[in-house]
């Protein structure tokens, strides 16, 4: 297989996942940076010990011209995803973006108009698909293990370190990021679309905004939420210092005006084939981790995942995520199939994605790539759940794929 050439656009903090595989891949070559801040673009190189060129915004199309590049991996604010994508397929480039694929209906239909057009791909980095316990879930599921899947119940707890987060930074205004339901559940949807074989048909959403924020009256008295940039060297480099070039702080306080996403969420969701999602995220939560049961007709599955048992501050308290993974079917006692700990990096899933999206690794029987239609099928579940907050009423998918330009 030749070695493909790769930009990365966005060099904040996720980008360390992909700039640290690609200079370590036998089949990619790392070949730019693209970002508005040329401190974040140094303190990768330095990282790397490389010399990538580094590029602004407003020559990347030039960019992908001069360095010959094959692949684009966008790593920007959500809201700007949709800009970098089409660009990067109308210059004859595949893509690689992190979820979501976009935040809105505009941007979905400008991403699909262009890969129909030209002919390229666009892989979602929806890591959690590569998670090994999520894997044997797909396995059973398809083997039939508990018949025809009814309902789903999924409970997805953030802590307050992590879930805080999204309170901080850029995030907490809806029109950056498509708020929870677009840029966190994304995962989430894309887990159940995946388990199910199926995507959304309709949805409806009920949640507000009732920890964070500066209405709610929750404040929390002394600096718990406030995250220490200088006490970690790699936050530290890549935006307090970087701060005196763009003025973003990564850092906002979590209680102060300008948030306008929800931190307590319920969506339903009906899918193709009849069987009914109901979904909670919950951004405040002393601890961290996520249950997802499947009722089925000959039986029920049940995974629960512990994360971090609480957050000290603004930091959770260091630990390795372990899973229990059960089956019982009708009339017979439950069966253990997993009961341990996880790995590394979204539980084992980030090494496993990169392979496979570097080439290190061939497509698997399960499924796992993410393509273009696995990213709309994933955010039409979050849109449609937006729209269903805005509008008190159940959205039909149908509805947004008819603005969007796709077929039902």
């Amino acid at each position: 297989m030749a070695v493909r050439r790769h930009a990365i656009v966005g060099l904040g903090s996720r980008a360390q996942l992909f700039a640290r595989a690609l200079a370590s891949s036998p089949r990619a070559e790392l070949a730019a940076f693209c970002d508005h801040n040329e401190t974040r673009m140094r303190v990768h190189n330095g990282w790397l010990g490389t010399e990538i060129p580094a590029y602004r915004p407003e020559d990347f199309t030039a960019m992908l011209a001069k360095e010959r590049i094959d692949v684009v991996v966008v790593c920007t604010p959500d809201h700007t995803h949709a800009e970098y994508v089409v660009a990067a397929l109308e210059a004859g480039c595949d893509v690689v973006t992190e979820k979501p694929m976009t935040t809105d209906v505009e941007g979905a239909r400008a991403i699909l108009a262009a890969r129909r057009e030209t002919g390229r791909s666009v892989r979602v980095a929806f890591n959690y698909r590569y998670n090994p316990v999520h894997r044997r879930v797909r396995e059973l599921l398809a083997a039939g293990t508990i018949g025809e899947i009814g309902s789903v119940e999924f409970s997805w707890l953030l802590d307050t370190a992590h879930g805080a987060d999204y309170f901080r930074r850029w995030h907490r205004d809806k029109a950056n990021s498509g708020g929870l339901l677009v840029h966190k559940s994304g995962h989430h949807f894309d887990l159940v679309n995946w388990w199910l074989g199926s995507g959304p048909e309709t949805v409806f959403a009920l949640g507000r905004l009732f920890f964070y924020g500066d209405k709610t009256g929750h404040r929390t008295a002394g600096d718990r939420f406030a995250l220490d940039l200088g006490a970690s060297p790699k936050l530290r480099a890549l935006y307090r210092d970087a701060e005196r070039e763009d003025g973003y702080v990564r850092n906002q306080d979590v209680f102060a005006p300008g948030v306008t996403i929800e931190d307590d969420l319920s969506v339903l969701v009906r899918h193709h084939g009849g069987a009914v999602l109901n979904y909670h995220l919950h951004a405040y939560s002393p601890r961290e981790g996520y249950r997802v049961a499947f009722s089925g007709s000959e039986g029920r599955l049940e995974l629960d995942v512990r994360e971090n048992e609480y957050a000290s501050g603004a930091e959770p308290v260091p630990k390795r995520a372990s899973a229990r993974l059960t089956v019982q079917r009708h009339w017979e006692p439950p069966e253990t199939v997993f009961d341990g700990e996880l790995g590394d990096g979204h539980g084992g899933g980030d090494e496993r994605m990169l392979a496979e999206l570097l080439g290190d690794a061939e497509p698997d029987a399960l499924g796992c790539a993410a393509d273009h239609d696995a990213g709309l099928q994933a955010l039409l579940t979050g849109l449609a759940a937006n729209r269903s907050l805005e509008t008190g009423r159940p959205v039909s998918v149908e509805e947004l794929l008819g603005e969007i330009g796709e077929p039902a």
